[in-house]
């Protein structure tokens, strides 16, 4: 059996490593494509934004790493502060703080936005900057609790992408959920990723985690 060290080293397959040869494959972006960039928010965009509970928010550090984190609560929690303007406050995680960590080294972000039963998503790619400021914070409290933090994201770019990828995935088809028993706990798959911990006990420190330090 080839070891994975050994099998990356003799890989021989084809990789593109050229813009141009890269292009050739896929063409040219329609006008439509390239004219419906914008550089502010418009009514559409702030809908969209007001109407999602959801996002996925991309980030780098100085050297090149990256990271992609969910971020979630009632819809509209991301607050449009003016049309280049977007506040994304920070809710309890996992404290590794990775994103942020990135923005501290490098400002740029990347966000995808998305609505529950919407195939078209929200793109927005911008420069961020972490607040801490009781101003902002506090009227975007719940349950009492301030985020410590938000992200101040100046707006570069923003368009709505079209659904093919929700639509090839079926994302939002009830048919395509599957039974969540059928699929290992967060703490069956933990306890097999970390030797000494045990499955029913991490499920329960998960659970209490849900319900008690949401924010």
């Amino acid at each position: 059996m080839v070891s994975g060290k050994a099998k990356h080293m003799d890989d021989t397959r084809a990789t593109i490593t050229e813009a141009d040869e890269l292009r050739s494959l896929y063409g040219e972006p329609s006008d439509l494509v390239q004219q419906k960039s914008l550089t502010k928010l418009d009514k559409h965009c702030r809908n969209f934004i007001a109407h999602s509970p959801f996002l996925v928010l991309a980030t780098a550090a100085a050297d090149g790493p990256a990271d992609v984190s969910p971020k979630g609560d009632a819809p509209g929690f991301v607050q449009v502060l003016d049309d280049e303007t977007l506040l994304i406050p920070d809710r309890r995680g996992n404290n590794r703080l990775d994103g942020l960590k990135n923005v501290l080294e490098n400002p740029h972000v990347a966000i995808i936005f998305l609505v529950p039963g919407v195939g078209e998503t929200l793109r927005v790619n911008g420069r961020a900057s972490i607040t801490n400021d009781p101003a902002l914070l506090e009227p975007l409290a719940v349950n009492g609790k301030t985020p410590a933090t938000g992200l101040l994201v100046q707006v570069d770019e923003a368009f709505l992408h079209c659904a093919k990828a929700v639509i090839r995935s079926k994302l939002w088809d009830p048919a395509a959920q599957i039974e969540r028993k059928s699929f290992p706990s967060i703490g069956r798959m933990i306890a097999d990723q970390v030797a000494g911990l045990d499955a029913e006990a991490t499920d329960a420190y998960a659970e209490q985690s849900y319900r008690e330090r949401l924010y």
